[in-house]
């Protein structure tokens, strides 16, 4: 009986969405390339907001987070709220420049402003992160997720590697569906109403999760609350020593290497920025980022805190496989068995946003990054479309194969962070000096791209095996010390090789360029608001000085 009501309640809302998505999107216009790739320039700032955050938060964070920080506390919330300072530049700086130029891809402006070598280099290295990196660890993390809470070994017999390679394929066709056929529109539209429930079943967790830590304790939610805040005060301390490696989050990381790292992020990686490119007008796009910047500072409370309470509840046992089992592990234990329906719909909602905004977004690279300039100049729109989607169908076979072999990649945050420090600084420097900068020259992308890759795989791969002083760094540093390096090239080639005239910004008058009125004012709140949460958790506010130590079991 208790299956059939998991079941059925999963099916209900996992339909209802997707019968809401497709009712809405109907009467789109799916032949053209605004229409599919940038939703008709019709998407308003709360959508936005929520696709955004859903695609940012899908079961890669809330396995990966929530295992580090059941291993080393509440330091990991960097990772989300200091998101707020990259969707603010986002807003006020690049999101104005980006609209005005009418963009459909990230690329795309790379040949606008250097050339087209630029454009297919940046190409190819972000289909290459798709590929390698973002689809196959979100099929991994959702998968994971749903062996554990609903004992999928156990049912069936199988063991764990194919018990994720099954879940991966169901995950990755449904996905596919929305993200091919329905354009961004549909996955704007189903991310929104997955968020509401991501939401709401997201925080049911800790409550559910401060219950039983109450009662272990003889009391309700209240004691639960007390003795999270109480147990282990220094597990709730952002603030770790400067000297520690990951997955623990060093202080001076959230002024410096945190900081490029979201830079990159939020403003310059095609598939979270692709729906502010379909927004209506800059001020629907600027609320958009303003207001996901609010809901990242309290998403601590869904795939942070419940880490820790799993810590509280079970002990050293969370440290298993990296931690990445901490977060089911909960879910199994507290959530109420006539929940789980809903909270696997949710769940299940959440990684398809990622999932299909991911796969979307290279498909879009590829048709009109690749395709279209390389292979077929001339071809329609409708011709460009279908490309994309069969392009998309290969992404996701490559993607289902691939995903259960991140069963021994390690801690998923881990993996995929340090894996993206790679590229994301210098794509996102080339960027941003391409935007401020009139004097930056073709010559700049080829320098400094090449030299930084090189320059972080030799200190990732070959000087922390070989350099003793380097053994420990977190990885972070040397994004940290990296940027300085890629702007003292930056000045040195627009020095030695200026472009012969100035670079000026066409406006393409794609959608209206008034900014949102109270943007600024709505901004600096969040930024405050960002602060506020930093002293709460440190030795002025509720935690304890000193940091976490664990065992890798």
């Amino acid at each position: 009986m208790d299956l059939l009501i998991t079941a059925v309640e999963f099916l209900a809302f996992t339909v209802m969405v997707a019968v809401i998505s497709w009712w809405k999107t109907r009467g789109d216009k799916l032949d053209t390339q605004d229409g599919y790739y940038l939703a008709g320039h019709s998407l308003i700032g709360i959508v936005i907001a929520g696709s955004l955050l859903m695609t940012n938060l899908s079961a890669e964070q809330l396995v990966g987070n929530n295992g580090q920080s059941a291993r080393v506390g509440m330091s990991t919330m960097g990772w989300e709220v200091t998101s707020a300072i990259a969707l603010t530049f986002l807003a006020f700086v690049l999101m104005p420049r980006y609209l005005k130029t009418g963009l459909t891809t990230v690329p795309e402006f790379f040949e606008t402003r250097y050339d087209k070598f630029a454009r297919r280099l940046v190409s190819l290295i972000v289909l290459f992160s798709y590929v390698v990196i973002m689809l196959p660890n979100i099929l991994y993390a959702g998968a994971q997720v749903f062996v554990e809470i609903f004992n999928v070994e156990e049912l069936t017999g199988l063991n764990k590697f194919w018990c994720l390679a099954i879940l991966g394929a169901i995950i990755a066709i449904v996905g596919a569906c929305y993200a091919l056929f329905g354009g961004l529109h549909a996955v704007a539209l189903s991310d929104s109403i997955n968020g509401i429930g991501l939401i709401i079943g997201g925080l049911m967790v800790p409550v559910f999760g401060l219950i039983k830590l109450g009662n272990m304790y003889g009391g309700g939610f209240s004691e639960g609350l007390h003795q999270f805040l109480t147990l282990d005060p220094v597990r709730l301390n952002v603030w770790n020593p400067a000297n520690l490696n990951e997955p623990y989050l060093p202080w001076p990381l959230l002024f410096t290497g945190m900081v490029i790292n979201n830079l990159y992020y939020w403003s310059t990686n095609q598939s979270i920025i692709q729906r502010t490119f379909g927004a209506q007008n800059l001020k629907e796009a600027q609320k958009g980022a303003i207001f996901a910047s609010f809901m990242k500072i309290c998403t601590p409370l869904i795939i942070v805190v419940p880490g820790i309470i799993a810590y509280f509840l079970y002990g050293e046992q969370v440290w298993t496989n990296n931690g990445d089992v901490a977060y089911a592990m909960i879910v199994n234990d507290v959530m109420p068995t006539w929940l789980l329906g809903f909270f696997a719909a949710v769940m299940f909602g959440a990684i398809l946003s990622s999932f299909n905004s991911v796969l979307n977004s290279a498909s879009t690279i590829y048709a009109l990054d690749i395709h279209r300039p390389i292979f077929n100049p001339t071809c329609s729109d409708a011709h460009c479309v279908k490309v994309g989607q069969r392009f998309g169908t290969v992404l996701t076979v490559f993607a289902i194969v691939l995903s259960p072999f991140m069963l021994y990649m390690g801690g998923i945050t881990s993996f995929v962070n340090s894996a993206f420090a790679a590229f994301n600084t210098p794509i996102f420097v080339c960027l941003a000096v391409g935007f401020l900068s009139k004097k930056a020259d073709a010559l700049l992308p080829k320098v400094v791209i090449p030299i930084h890759v090189v320059l972080y795989c030799f200190l990732q791969f070959w000087a922390r095996n070989h350099i003793a002083a380097l053994a420990n760094v977190h990885y972070l540093y040397f994004t940290a010390v990296l940027f300085v390096i890629d702007m003292i090239i930056v000045a040195i080639v627009i020095k030695v090789h200026p472009r012969k005239t100035d670079f000026v910004l066409e406006d393409h008058s794609a959608v209206d360029l008034t900014p949102w009125k109270y943007g600024k004012i709505i901004a600096a709140i969040s930024l405050i608001v960002m602060a506020i949460v930093y002293i709460i958790f440190s030795p002025i506010g509720v935690a304890e000085s000193g940091f976490v130590t664990y065992m890798v079991m």
